[in-house]
């Protein structure tokens, strides 16, 4: 069985769960606190979560690429298109997604964190983070799903963090999903994606 160390409420980790519960796979979870990562450290030398374990010994930390290693290991069901033009638009979405899409987030919680913000960078990243919404509604008009008709790698690794758009659990009180719970917020608009996060979050998890 694969083990992954997990946190509480990580984004990260969410899109391994997603993509395991998909594929049907059974994980063996270990419960990290995120004040001490020791565990994780001593076994993949860095101190983020996700990190897998695999059954043949790989140690892989780093989500995007766990998804890749299930898709390898357990191709059925696919995770990426098997068109090798639509495959190809699957990595350039996840690119996008972890190197462009989250950067606002990212750069507004440490500002926010750093104690002196700058109120004008602020401003703009509220502004950018927000302004994303339109952009995922048009996505998903006529799919049910971020690339299409069926579940793939995109949804994965978007949901854990578009889901705070509107759910939010009340005991998470980390700046950075707070940040994307009030910048996200769909309020009665965004009927598209607000049915899009309905409809991942009803899928099963590992």
């Amino acid at each position: 069985m694969i083990r992954v160390y997990r946190i509480p409420f990580s984004t990260n980790v969410e899109r391994v769960a997603l993509a395991a519960g998909h594929k049907g796979i059974d994980l063996e979870w270990v419960d990290v606190d995120p004040a001490d990562r020791t565990a994780v450290i001593e076994v993949s030398r860095q101190d983020r979560v996700p990190v897998a374990v695999f059954e043949d010994g790989r140690v892989l930390p780093d989500s995007t690429a766990i998804l890749e290693e299930l898709e390898l290991r357990y191709p059925e069901p696919a995770l990426y298109p098997r068109d090798e033009a639509r495959r190809a638009e699957a990595v350039v979405f996840v690119d996008w997604f972890n190197r462009v899409w989250k950067r606002p987030p990212n750069e507004l919680e440490a500002e926010l964190a750093g104690g002196t913000p700058d109120a004008g960078h602020v401003a703009a990243l509220e502004r950018e983070l927000s302004g994303s919404r339109d952009l995922f509604g048009t996505l998903l008009a006529g799919r049910d799903f971020l690339l299409g008709k069926a579940f793939s790698v995109a949804d994965c690794i978007a949901f854990p963090f578009l889901k705070y758009a509107l759910l939010h659990d009340e005991s998470d009180d980390e700046l950075f999903h707070r940040i994307l719970a009030v910048h996200l917020a769909l309020g009665d608009g965004y009927p598209r994606l607000a049915a899009w996060i309905r409809r991942v979050d009803s899928l099963p998890r590992a």
